[in-house]
């Protein structure tokens, strides 16, 4: 049976709940360009695979995936669709709402759109432990594998990039099409990175302007980083440290 709580009847649900502990997982994502060679919907299915294996594991409830996000950079190729953070937050805030409403008081919003979604999910988590008496914890995987990227010698993190294909390969080959991958190296750039492991001085993360997303795209169809070094095994190790520390973390809200 799918762990997924939108396939379970009221009754199966209240069975599920008392299983979980008081344990959801809420995966959000995005549907936006991820380059040539990855679907528009990456970074919801990241979020959802690595929900997916901690929920089988640990009996946690597992909620439909919230699947768009902020993404008002990418808009400058087909198919992206951007929500403004405040409806995000809105729309998330009242899921959380409903999920304590049923015993559900220990929430784990899965993060697969890295440090565009962030901010908006500190808030919201800061709001509905304020208002609603509950635990909220964020799950960002970017945050989650630091350890195991350098372990396995990935790039950077940038976009669409050896990292997040390696990922897409491991759990989703067939919608990975790695033949028509553009390499676009990240350069490193004084005072300025996206990468959660890099240590040196760096202004905070702002969206890119459309002139500048713009001609990254016409450059490199939307990647920044080496797709092309991309493996499935390594991707399979990378996704299993991942549940590793999520099944922690349901773990330890269990037993609280």
């Amino acid at each position: 049976m799918s762990v997924y709580l939108q396939t379970k009847s009221w009754e199966e649900a209240r069975k599920a709940i008392k299983k979980s502990k008081g344990v959801a997982i809420v995966p959000i994502g995005s549907v936006e360009q991820h380059s040539y060679h990855l679907p528009l919907g990456t970074d919801t299915y990241v979020a959802m695979t690595v929900a997916e294996d901690a929920a089988e594991k640990t009996g946690a409830v597992l909620t439909p995936p919230v699947w768009f996000g902020w993404s008002p950079h990418h808009m400058v190729l087909p198919g992206t669709i951007t929500i403004r953070p405040e409806v995000l937050f809105e729309m998330t805030y009242d899921i959380i709402e409903s999920l304590v409403a049923h015993g559900l008081n220990k929430i784990i919003l899965i993060n697969g759109h890295r440090i565009v979604n962030v901010v908006w999910m500190q808030l919201c988590a800061q709001k509905a432990q304020s208002k609603l008496g509950c635990t909220v914890k964020i799950f960002d995987p970017a945050y989650m594998s630091k350890d195991i990227v350098k372990e396995l010698g990935f790039g950077p993190v940038g976009h669409a990039e050896e990292i997040e294909t390696s990922h897409m390969m491991a759990r989703f080959p067939d919608m990975v099409h790695l033949e028509k991958a553009v390499d676009n190296p990240i350069k490193d750039t004084p005072l300025y990175s996206v990468d959660p492991t890099y240590e040196h001085d760096t202004l905070c993360y702002v969206p890119s302007s459309l002139a500048h997303a713009k001609a990254a795209a016409e450059k490199s169809g939307g990647c920044t980083g080496e797709p092309s070094k991309a493996d499935a095994e390594r991707g399979k190790i990378y996704h299993d440290h991942l549940v590793s520390n999520l099944v922690k973390v349901v773990e330890q809200l269990q037993s609280e």
